[in-house]
C-alpha cells in the first residue's frame, strides 16, 4: 500500500484525470479560437498563440494514440 493510496481516494484521482483533461481541451479551444480571431479580425498572425494551440493539440493526440496502442 503506497502512502499516496492512504490519504487519496481512487475516485478522487479519477476526478482529477478527468477534470484535468477537459481544461486541456477547453485551453486548446480557447486559444484556437483566440488565434483565429486575431487572424480573422485584426489580420495578424499571433504566433504565441499558435504554438500554445498546437501544443496542446499536439500532446493530447499523442497520449490518444499512445493509450490507444498500449491498451
Amino acid at each position: 500500500m503506497s502512502l499516496l493510496s492512504r490519504f487519496v481516494d481512487e475516485r478522487f484521482l479519477e476526478h482529477r484525470r478527468r477534470s484535468t483533461s477537459v481544461a486541456g481541451i477547453c485551453g486548446g479551444y480557447v486559444a484556437i479560437g483566440l488565434f483565429a480571431w486575431h487572424y480573422y479580425v485584426d489580420g495578424f498572425w499571433s504566433w504565441d498563440l499558435l504554438a500554445v494551440a498546437l501544443t496542446i493539440v499536439i500532446v493530447k493526440t499523442s497520449l490518444m494514440v499512445w493509450s490507444f496502442l498500449t491498451a
